[in-house]
């Protein structure tokens, strides 16, 4: 627990950090191509824009965690360690703006705004899901004591809406900086979450046998008619 109450903390601060130099000193070079705006203000923003709901995500993640139930298994440390480091270089790649790669976006007021709309859509189907999941939750593929099968709100439909939230958030964020390298890092997460959810599937089936194979005919694992 006090392990990844850790690197939460460090994946908080790194982003503030680099917001609070990209606002101080002008940024990381960018590419800009087309965007008519240069090194402005609205560009150096865009770190501080796309950051911000990962930090309230975070904050909400470490109060909600308090409540969780013990674990009884565990994924194995290296597991984790692989999900944790695709995931937050997957976001470290679509914040920090490296010159390199170019843009797929512009810079506007409109690219920003949109994107940040789309990640706080995702940030409440992530809360309204992690509400719904309650002491059954882990970030770690566990079985907890007395583990539910959660199949009410958003799992009605959804065996995974916290990671559909997660990529939603991913994708606001790609929206918002609008470099080529934030697709690479929006592909590193679904990558990441595609491999969590076969491990974590796997483990949910030992656990509750017919009935989690029954909620899999009738439900989807991120998105309604895709996957």
């Amino acid at each position: 627990m006090r392990r990844r109450k850790w690197i939460q903390w460090v994946v908080v601060a790194a982003l503030l950090i680099a917001a609070l130099i990209v606002r101080i000193k002008g940024g990381i070079p960018v590419h800009i191509q087309n965007s008519g705006l240069g090194d402005s203000p609205l560009a150096r923003w865009q770190v501080m824009a796309a950051a911000t709901p990962w930090v309230i995500f975070s904050l909400y993640w470490e109060i909600a965690a308090k409540n969780a139930a013990a674990a009884k298994s565990s994924e194995t440390s290296l597991s984790r360690g692989v999900h944790l480091t695709l995931t937050n270089l997957a976001l470290l790649l679509e914040i920090v703006q490296f010159r390199f790669l170019g843009r797929f976006l512009p810079v506007s007021i409109l690219t920003i705004v949109a994107g940040v709309a789309i990640e706080l859509t995702g940030l409440f189907v992530a809360i309204w899901a992690r509400r719904h999941l309650g002491r059954n939750w882990s970030g770690e593929i566990t079985i907890k004591v007395e583990h539910e099968l959660i199949r009410s709100g958003p799992y009605k439909r959804l065996r995974h809406p916290i990671y559909t939230g997660i990529l939603i958030m991913y994708a606001g964020t790609a929206v918002v900086t609008g470099t080529w390298l934030a697709l690479v890092g929006l592909l590193m997460a679904v990558l990441a979450y595609w491999r969590k959810i076969r491990l974590e599937e796997a483990n949910l089936r030992v656990a509750f046998g017919p009935a989690y194979n029954a909620y899999c005919r009738e439900s989807w694992a991120l998105a309604p008619w895709l996957f």
